[in-house]
């Protein structure tokens, strides 16, 4: 068995989950936030038997798509704030982040 953790873009959540459902698999969502754009994006665990860990794969390759996005970068250290103004610069965003961790034991109660 294996825990699948896909780490998504919130945009992509709800079809991901709903995609996953429809292939019969269940997952937890947590939410979580990103460290480069400080921006939410969901953890999703996925329990699954080791055949289907590719199927799950492919459904979140479908499902979560990378898209460029417009961002102000943050003001510089140790500078004058108040002069420094920002051209906001394209970076990309989405796709996700996905683990796959061997299972010792599952427990359901």
């Amino acid at each position: 068995m294996k825990l699948v953790l896909a780490v998504v873009q919130d945009k992509d959540t709800n079809r991901l989950t709903s995609a996953l459902g429809e292939g019969n698999f269940q997952s937890t969502k947590l939410a979580s936030t990103g460290g480069f754009l400080k921006e939410g994006n969901t953890t999703l665990m996925i329990g699954c038997k080791d055949e289907n860990v590719d199927r799950v794969l492919d459904i979140i390759k479908e499902n979560c798509s990378n898209r460029e996005q417009m961002v102000a970068p943050i003001s510089p250290m140790g500078g004058n704030a108040d002069s420094y103004i920002p051209n906001p610069v394209k970076v990309e965003v989405g796709g996700a982040t996905v683990f796959v961790l061997p299972i010792e034991s599952f427990f359901q109660f």
